[in-house]
């Protein structure tokens, strides 16, 4: 196993938008509905669905189920989906570890981790580099949305000597877990 650490940071907008968009309800609402009794936080991510060998594809919601994970925690694949974004949105108001990492001629780059804070969700580009869903505490439970369809939409790629995501101690935000 590598000796090789990667840092968790705060999951914000500025260090995730190459990679994504940040899915919350921060700061006014863009408008009023139902009556002014509901803030809809509107059109927040890109989703982005391609066709693909006759498979045209279409945007579905699953839900997922994931056990926790704990720190330091052992990264030793990331995986894409060259034909559609995937949001997480998390169903319990718990933080959740987001691992990317930049595409580098077809392969991954260095991976990156944050932290969200309770109530983010996030959405992947099509083909970004990502780590699995990681979970930090129980409930592990998503609401995703990603392209369902025929064709294959998963790369796997497995690093020749695994990373450890740490918890980064000058953080208030990131937890040391068991």
């Amino acid at each position: 196993m590598s000796d090789e650490q990667i840092m968790i940071a705060p999951l914000t907008a500025e260090a995730f938008a190459p990679f994504g968009d940040i899915l919350e309800a921060n700061g006014s609402p863009t408008k009023m509905i139902n009556q002014g009794f509901c803030g809809r936080y509107h059109d927040l991510a890109g989703l982005d669905f391609l066709a693909a060998d006759g498979d045209p594809g279409r945007a579905g919601i699953s839900i997922f189920d994931s056990e926790p994970r704990t720190l330091p925690y052992c990264l030793d694949m990331v995986e894409r989906h060259p034909l559609g974004s995937q949001a997480f949105l998390p169903m319990s108001r718990h933080a959740f570890l987001v691992i990317v990492a930049p595409d580098e001629d077809g392969r991954p780059g260095r991976p990156l981790a944050f932290e969200t804070r309770p109530g983010q969700g996030i959405n992947f580009h099509r083909n970004v580099w990502h780590g699995v869903l990681t979970p930090l505490r129980a409930p592990g439970l998503f609401a995703v949305v990603d392209r369902i369809g025929e064709a294959n939409n998963l790369e796997e790629y497995w690093f020749e000597e695994p990373y450890w995501v740490v918890a980064n101690p000058k953080s208030k935000s990131s937890r040391k877990t068991k």
